[in-house]
């Protein structure tokens, strides 16, 4: 197996800190889970985080099991997998089954009409697997909740259907078995960032086709090279690169290059890393883009470092100031949770714990406990279809598209970063249109732009947002999401519960002194080619 990292030329800054990390030994200490690498105020934590360096042992009869499960539902004619989870027990199963270009629908989000749409098509032909290593996901729990109806109500026992992966004790799992759902344990000594080569990946890769035998096997072997303590160890190598970049530079874009067929890997890169070190004011925010975003571009001279991911032999053709990952799919996990344990210890943070996402979560529950009713308008914008203003810093004078594009202008500084936050269907008309607005934000306003779709973000990069370097500018867009879809047991509907999960966090990262802008519009996609059309080149 070949492994490379590769880093810009000039690079002995890098070779100093491997030196040092390779004196140190750092990665034998890693796999050989020395929970004392982060500090003091880690360990606790870290002592009860380090299964991912040992989890190939029982895939074997992990997938065992998830293979006889899908045989079973595939002579019942059953051959399309939802899988309802949030970030880590969503994103790395996104990955695997793109990369082996199977079908596997990620349900991920709150909106209505997304969430109508996962239940609604194919139900005679649709199995589930709900994830959560909590076991009392908001999201998750509601999917389940709406699934567990919808099978009910279309004469199918939801226990022959639906198979839960979560940590032992948790209540979804004694909720599974008093319905005789199928359920599968996790290690519950994984963070969910970290397992995507545990139940939470390879359970619902399997099911949907992905030969998760491969992608295990080629992590296995990956293990004693980025085990090593030596200056040739990649993970090593890469996790030095990165920290060199920070605290001038708290971003990198990440996109993949051109191979067979797409891996998606850099929206799982975004959350492990992110997740992981963004927290005391530090840390480093990966952004994905595209392949024809303007950041992997070789003439591109803007303020946003790159990072490539790719099989051997996609890197030809790479920018010689990109940081270039050439491996197997399941080498490359393994490398980057590697890396990104080691970059904890070089910027001196916890890499196992998530101290702010919470607060949005509670934030959210108290809206839902004060009102089912979307939040007020604080005054509107001239547009094509109606579209209210919810949000917006102190001083803020926006009327149309122009004059939030000036706004941004002003509030966005030349150290800051900007991120759309876009509460809609992911899969809706304003998608595409919104990847286009993120790359154009980038090149007119000279700064790093990211994009997330809510609230899959909030279990990504939203720690970040409100523990990284206090340099974010936050614009949220929001629909009417109706028609609205009630959950079963529960007061409100979706549409509260996205308003509501918008709402918290925008509260807390105003709270926070982030700038929020945030507005509802009645056609977001119409809102977005409006602000590509005001001169958004020119903003």
């Amino acid at each position: 197996m070949t492994i490379e990292v590769r880093t810009p030329r000039g690079g002995a800054a890098v070779d100093r800190v491997v030196e040092q990390l390779v004196g140190e030994r750092v990665a034998s200490r890693i796999f050989a889970q020395d929970a004392t690498l982060w500090g003091a105020d880690a360990e606790a934590e870290a002592q009860i985080r380090l299964g991912w360096t040992d989890v190939f042992d029982g895939a074997d009869a992990l997938i065992s099991e998830a293979l006889d499960f899908r045989s079973q539902l595939a002579a019942a004619g059953v051959d399309r997998i939802v899988l309802c989870g949030m970030g880590g027990s969503s994103l790395a199963p996104e990955v695997m089954t793109r990369a082996a270009q199977v079908r596997l629908v990620v349900l991920d989000s709150t909106h209505p009409v997304q969430v109508r749409r996962a239940v609604e098509t194919d139900l005679q032909r649709t199995a589930v697997v709900v994830s959560s290593k909590s076991g009392s996901t908001i999201e998750t729990r509601s999917h389940l909740a709406v699934f567990e109806r919808a099978f009910a109500d279309a004469g199918i026992d939801p226990a022959d259907r639906i198979a839960v992966v979560t940590d032992p004790g948790s209540a979804l799992e004694s909720h599974a078995r008093e319905r005789g759902e199928r359920v599968f344990l996790a290690d519950p000594h994984v963070g969910g960032r970290y397992s995507a080569l545990t139940a939470f990946g390879l359970v619902p890769s399997a099911l949907a086709g992905a030969d998760v035998e491969t992608i295990v096997a080629d992590a296995g072997a990956a293990v004693q090279t980025v085990a090593a303590d030596d200056a040739g160890n990649p993970a090593l190598r890469l996790a030095a690169a990165l920290a060199q970049l920070t605290p001038e530079i708290i971003t990198t874009a990440v996109a993949e290059m051109a191979h067979g067929s797409a891996w998606g890997l850099a929206d799982w890169i975004e959350q492990l890393i992110a997740e992981s070190t963004g927290k005391n004011g530090r840390g480093l925010l990966p952004i994905a883009v595209r392949a024809e975003d303007p950041e992997v571009d070789s003439s591109y001279s803007g303020p946003v470092p790159l990072t490539l991911v790719g099989p051997r032999g996609s890197a030809a053709s790479a920018p010689e100031r990109a940081v270039v990952v050439t491996a197997p799919l399941g080498a490359q996990l393994l490398i980057w949770e590697v890396a990104t344990a080691v970059l904890g210890r070089l910027l001196a943070i916890d890499p196992f714990d998530q101290p702010d996402v919470e607060s949005a979560k509670v934030a959210a529950r108290e809206v839902m406990g004060a009102s089912a009713g979307s939040a007020p308008a604080i005054g509107t914008l001239s547009s094509g279809s109606p579209v209210s203003l919810l949000a917006a810093p102190s001083g803020s004078v926006l009327t149309n598209a122009a004059s939030l594009l000036a706004a941004l202008r002003e509030t966005v500084g030349p150290e800051d970063y900007l991120v759309v936050q876009a509460y809609l269907d992911r899969e809706g008309p304003a998608a595409a249109p919104l990847a286009d607005l993120r790359a154009r934000l980038a090149a007119a306003l000279g700064v790093p732009v990211a994009l997330g779709f809510g609230p899959r973000y909030l279990h990504s990069t939203g720690q970040f947002h409100k523990g990284g370097p206090r340099r974010g500018v936050f614009v949220q867009v929001l629909d009417d999401a109706s028609p609205d879809l009630e959950i079963p047991g529960a007061e409100g509907g979706f549409a509260a519960l996205l308003s509501a999960q918008a709402q918290g966090d925008r509260e807390v990262l105003a709270g926070a002194g982030r700038p929020v802008f945030a507005l509802r519009a009645a056609d977001p996609a119409e809102l977005v080619n409006e602000l590509l059309s005001a001169g958004v080149t020119g903003a």
